[in-house]
C-alpha cells in the first residue's frame, strides 16, 4: 500500500513538472519609476537587489525556480508584488497613486515588511537584507519624490480620492 502511494506522489511530482508558469520576463520599461524620477545610483543599486525580482517587469530567477511547486509559489509572489508595485509601470499611475506608492514605500521598509522575510529566508537572497543605512537611503530617496510632487502639483491632487459604493 505505501509503495502505491509513493509510486502515486513521484508520478505527481513528475507530471507538474509539466507545467510552467508565465516568467516575469519582458522587462517592459516604458513607464518606468526612473522615466520621471531620478534614482541615485546607490539607491537603485538596492532596487536592483533587494525590490526589482517582485516589483519590476524583470525577475531574476533563481535554480529552484525549474522544479514545481515553487515556480508557481515564485510566479504568485511575484505576481503578488507587482500588483501592490511594479516599478516597471510606475508613470503609468495618476499622479496621486504614484505619491500614495511612494508613501508606501517608505512606510513598508521603515516597519521592516519589505522586502518580505519569505524572501530572505534561510539566506535566499542575502544581498536584499537592508540595512538601517540601506533602508535610509530608500526610505530618503522616496520621501524626496513626495516633496518635489508637493512642490509640483496641488495638495489635493496628490490625495488619493475615495471610492464610493
Amino acid at each position: 500500500m505505501l509503495k502505491k502511494i509513493g509510486i502515486g506522489l513521484v508520478a505527481i511530482f513528475v507530471f507538474i513538472q509539466f507545467i510552467r508558469p508565465e516568467k516575469n520576463v519582458s522587462n517592459d520599461q516604458t513607464y518606468h519609476v526612473s522615466k520621471k524620477y531620478p534614482i541615485p545610483v546607490e539607491v537603485n543599486k538596492i532596487l536592483e537587489s533587494a525590490c526589482n525580482d517582485c516589483h519590476s517587469n524583470l525577475t531574476k530567477y533563481p535554480w529552484y525556480a525549474q522544479i514545481q511547486p515553487s515556480a508557481q509559489f515564485l510566479a504568485n509572489h511575484v505576481n503578488e508584488g507587482k500588483e501592490h508595485l511594479n516599478f516597471s509601470a510606475f508613470t503609468n499611475l495618476p499622479i496621486a497613486v504614484q505619491n500614495h506608492k511612494f508613501e508606501e514605500v517608505i512606510e513598508m521598509v521603515k516597519e521592516g515588511e519589505m522586502p518580505l522575510k519569505s524572501y530572505t529566508y534561510l539566506g535566499l537572497h542575502s544581498d536584499a537584507k537592508l540595512t538601517d543605512t540601506q533602508r535610509a537611503l530608500i526610505t530618503g530617496w522616496a520621501q524626496m519624490q513626495m516633496d518635489s510632487l508637493a512642490a509640483q502639483y496641488p495638495a489635493d491632487s496628490l490625495v488619493m480620492k475615495r471610492r464610493k459604493g
